[in-house]
Parts: C-alpha cells; structure tokens; sequence
C-alpha cells in the first residue's frame, strides 16, 4: 500500500490534518512533540468512477483503492543531529513513499510557533535542510566505502562514485537528490541509498480559515510557490485549512449532504482532502485499475508502465505467476456500452497478453493457471 508522511514543524497542523484526512483520532496538542510514535491511518482515494462501475455492474461490495497516511512528529533545527528525536523521525520519513509537507500559514497566538511566528519560506527551508543533512551524511558514508572499492578497477564502482559526487554537489548547494538528472542504472543505484530528498513531495499549505475563498492568491501560498520554482522543481502545493477540512470530515460521517452545502458556501467544489489525495496520486505517477469479478467491484493502485502481470499481481501473486491473459474494456467503452454483456458483444472487451502495458481506468478480468 502506498505510504505518505505528514511531516513539519511542531504545531503546524499535521495531527488536525491526519485527523482531518484519517478521522482516527490522532491525539493534537499545542506543544511539540504531542506524536512521538507515527500515527497511521488509512485513507480511500476518492474515485466517481468505481460508483459509475458498480452502478452498472451491481456487485454486493465496492472497495475502494486507499493510500496509507503517516503522521509523523515535528522536525525542529538540528534533528538530523539528533534534536527533538529527530533521528526517530527521520527514521519514520525513510519508510514512506512520499512527503506530504505540511506548512504553517495561519496566525493564531494560542498555538505557539517554534520559531516565534510562521514563516512559510523560512520554516520550509528548516525542514528541508535537516532533510538535506541527513542524507548528506549517507551519501558521504557511501563516498568512502565506494572509494575503497575502486581499488578493484570494476566500471560499476567509477560510475557510483560519479553519481555519489554529483548528489554531494547537488545537496552541499541545498538542492534536493530528486532533482538530480540520472541515467541508465543510476535510478537503481539511488535506491539502494534510502534518499529522504528523494522522495516525491507535496506542500500543505495550512492556511487560516478566512482565506479559504481565496487560497491560491493568499501571500504565504504564494511565497510558497516562488520558493519551489526558485529550487527549479514542480512539486504542488495544496492550500487547505486543517482545521475546516477536520469540521467538514467530521459533518460529513453524520450528515454528508450538509457537508457539501457547507464546501458549497465555501465556494469549493471539492474538499481540500480529496485534493490532497489526488495530487499524491499524481506526483507518485500512479494509476487506477478496476476487477468486477464475483461479487465484488474494486479499485486497485499500480504505477504507471505496470503490464497486465504486474497488476494481476496486486489481486493476488498466484496471478501474476500464472498469468495466461487479461480482458481488457476501458472505462469509457464499458459506460458508453452500458453492460459488460454488451461491450462484449460490440468488441469492445479486448484480450491482452503479458507485454500489455495497463491504462488508467481500465476494467480487468485476469485468466491465470497455477
């Protein structure tokens, strides 16, 4: 399952936002380091497109696909030293997929800030270098064992100390690792490195209530994204309010319509969460598949060039072992089609062998033999 990190400065927001996104109760407080040990949570990807499927296909069940968020305690200055437990928490960092960094923008003097008061640019810069540091340290402690190993006059150890020197470069000018440019086996190599700077990331901006209206025109939003275009990469940034997001997912378990008015009121047409997911969907370059056998519809998680194999293997790895072939009908053929019956007798529903490479949306029926 893929695994997202909430991470920031203490009191930032991460723990009304996990609690926002996860409604499991994560314990907030306004003093650093209230989460010590991660809080987990499971979240379903918000998809209109599994309701369409099981409209037509009427199964008994439909189960979403889920991401697994990771609420993980503040970093202050100096963790990658050890502060604040912070190599605990950069620890934590290392077992996620992906970053989602979450940044004070909202003013409220009964939560203390760290640093005396937010400062998105500066407070991102805190995270971030600690981020950098870290994996400073690693690529310096794999600079010395692959300098001894030349000696042995293998080409593999020539080119590693070549990567390693440009991610030293890269990280010593406070640029993160995935905005190096690597080359044939090089991505193979960076993961055996475990790279925090690696990871893909998405800026939370935590905004105040009252500028919700107009979030991507608020000053701190702004700042936010001239300093991410100024390191030279894309990641997005998400304004939400953790706090609204966390009333919104709590109206709506007990009344769902009422929450859509208040969005509405609002002037948004979807939740800050469910953007929040989507994005994480995106910057992982993840797809959706769906299998409508027996009783059941379901939306499965594969990355993006993943073959029929690879996706049967999501469902079950006898699948993938005993692969034969895959049935294949895109989601807009099936809805145009209005039955899987009849999208069978328009041809619509294609059979596919190992080489093919799965879209996003489409329906499959995997034939296996083991």
């Amino acid at each position: 399952m893929l695994r997202i990190g909430i991470v920031g400065l203490p009191n930032a927001g991460k723990s009304t936002l996990f609690n926002a996104l996860t409604r499991a109760g994560a314990q907030v407080a306004s003093y650093p380091f209230t989460t010590i040990d991660p809080n987990v949570g499971v979240v379903e990807v918000p998809d209109e497109r599994l309701k369409v499927i099981a409209g037509i296909i009427k199964p008994e069940k439909v189960t979403p696909a889920t991401i697994e968020f990771v609420d993980i305690a503040g970093l202050v200055k100096g963790a990658s030293r050890g502060e604040g437990l912070g190599n605990r928490f950069l620890a934590h960092i290392r077992e996620v997929d992906a970053i989602a960094h979450v940044v004070r923008c909202f003013s409220n003097q009964d939560v203390p800030h760290v640093a005396g008061a937010p400062d998105p640019v500066r407070d991102i810069e805190t995270v971030n270098l600690e981020l950098i540091l870290s994996d400073l340290e690693t690529v310096e402690k794999r600079l010395e064992r692959t300098s001894r190993m030349l000696k042995s006059g293998e080409r593999g150890y020539r080119e590693e100390m070549e990567l390693l020197m440009r991610l030293k470069d890269a990280l010593n000018a406070g640029k993160p690792a995935r905005l190096v440019e690597v080359t044939g086996e090089e991505p193979g190599r960076l993961e055996g490195l475990f790279l925090l700077t690696m990871k893909p990331v998405i800026y939370v901006a935590n905004i105040d209530e009252d500028e919700i209206g107009n979030a991507y025109d608020s000053s701190a939003v702004r700042a936010i994204r001239s300093y991410v275009q100024s390191l030279g990469e894309d990641a997005p940034v998400i304004p939400v309010s953790a706090r609204v997001e966390a009333e919104v997912a709590e109206l709506a378990e007990s009344n769902p319509s009422e929450a859509r008015e208040y969005l509405d009121m609002m002037g948004l047409a979807e939740s800050g969460l469910n953007r929040l997911v989507k994005t994480a969907y995106k910057s992982l370059k993840l797809i959706t598949f769906f299998t409508t056998k027996g009783i059941e519809a379901r939306a499965w998680t594969v990355r993006q060039g993943a073959t029929a194999p690879q996706a049967a293997g999501k469902v079950h790895s006898d699948m993938e072992r005993g692969f034969i072939k895959a049935e294949v009908v895109s989601y807009e053929d099936l809805v145009r089609a209005g039955s899987m019956g009849a999208a069978r007798e328009e041809g619509l529903v294609r059979t596919e062998g190992k080489e093919y490479v799965v879209q996003d949306g489409d329906i499959i029926l995997f034939r296996f033999n083991v």
